[in-house]
């Protein structure tokens, strides 16, 4: 099967949402529950499609079950929407796929805690002729597509901007902290990799971390704090996700230190979108999690009916800041509806 990626421009990012979503922010649904299975799917239409989740109390996945909700209602297909607590919480994700299984679903999607700890649920889904589609992580068993950013493109994109800031205030020489939550998560391997190779045209700027904070926001603001008091050294930071971020914003607050160390964070949490605009984070790296819930279940629909949907498919991310973050593009982004799980 031939292999599609596709990395887009923030122009083309919100086109292929008005044109899949037929809506944008303004008109999008943002309620909890299940898809209304009330459109006209063609025949994915009746198709019963779960969402899972990595952590249920993250407005970030809100927004992806926003997207597969809208999905459902446009398709005509019943989508339900699950997720555990906590990203860490890996044995629920476990349990949910296997609840899956059991009510016989025609397929699953599914951003996985782990790029390994599901395989075999995964494996026991697709036997049962269940199609599985992953989104934002890759798993290390073959599914049926994938849905997710190019993490070490965007994150090069971050590095290159921090080199930038800190060229600007002057700042080319010190340690970076880069503050991440979970060890051995593929996603934020990538993030690192890649922040690597966009600050490499500041090579007098040395990595400090990663430090994981076990998507604990506390913990990632008294990490931070303890890097500002005790690296005299310290120029920057690189949060590689929005707990990582939140904590950060929280330790550059605490700390009276926007005017002088600069932040780049991933995700676009309210609380991290508030952040920018008051300075205590200085860029967003703004991915789609709405466009992963939609078209995570329109690919869902088709490999259930028996279609050939992309195999993998990349909505891009752009960067986020106080100048552009008015604009009505960006906001559309850092501003998605969101809905509970089930």
């Amino acid at each position: 099967m031939k292999r599609i990626k596709f990395s887009l421009s923030l122009v083309a990012v919100i086109a292929l949402l008005m044109l899949v979503a037929g809506v944008v922010a303004g008109r999008a649904t943002g309620g909890g529950g299940s898809g209304g299975g009330s459109g006209d799917g063609g025949r994915s239409a009746g198709k019963r499609i779960d969402v899972i989740i990595k952590a249920s109390d993250s407005s970030f996945w809100q927004s992806m079950l926003a997207g597969a909700k809208q999905a459902g209602g446009d398709f005509g297909i019943e989508v339900s929407l699950f997720g555990p607590t906590s990203e860490t919480d890996v044995g629920q994700q476990v349990q949910l796929v296997e609840n899956s299984i059991s009510r016989g679903v025609d397929g699953i999607v599914l951003a996985s805690n782990s790029s390994s700890a599901l395989n075999n649920v995964i494996e026991r889904a697709r036997k049962e002729g269940i199609k599985v589609i992953a989104v934002d992580t890759q798993v290390t068993t073959p599914v049926d597509g994938f849905i997710g950013t190019d993490n070490l493109k965007a994150a090069e994109q971050a590095g290159a901007k921090l080199c930038e800031l800190a060229k600007a205030s002057g700042r080319t020489a010190g340690n970076v902290l880069i503050e991440s939550s979970v060890a051995g998560v593929q996603v934020l391997t990538d993030r690192e990799t890649g922040f690597r190779g966009g600050l490499a045209a500041c090579p007098d700027l040395k990595i400090v971390g990663p430090r994981f904070n076990n998507n604990d926001i506390n913990l990632a603001a008294s990490q931070v704090n303890d890097a500002i008091t005790a690296d005299p050294n310290l120029v920057a930071v690189f949060a590689a996700n929005n707990t990582s971020g939140v904590g950060a914003a929280r330790g550059i607050k605490d700390n009276n230190a926007a005017d002088r160390i600069p932040v780049v964070s991933f995700d676009t949490d309210p609380q991290q979108v508030a952040a920018l605009g008051d300075g205590s984070l200085d860029v967003l790296v703004v991915q789609n999690p709405y466009f992963f819930g939609y078209q995570g279940v329109v690919v869902a629909g088709m490999a259930a009916v028996g279609s050939i949907p992309p195999r993998n498919i990349d909505p891009g991310a752009v960067l986020a800041d106080k100048s552009n973050m008015g604009n009505e593009e960006i906001k559309t982004l850092l501003t998605p509806p969101t809905a509970k799980a089930d």
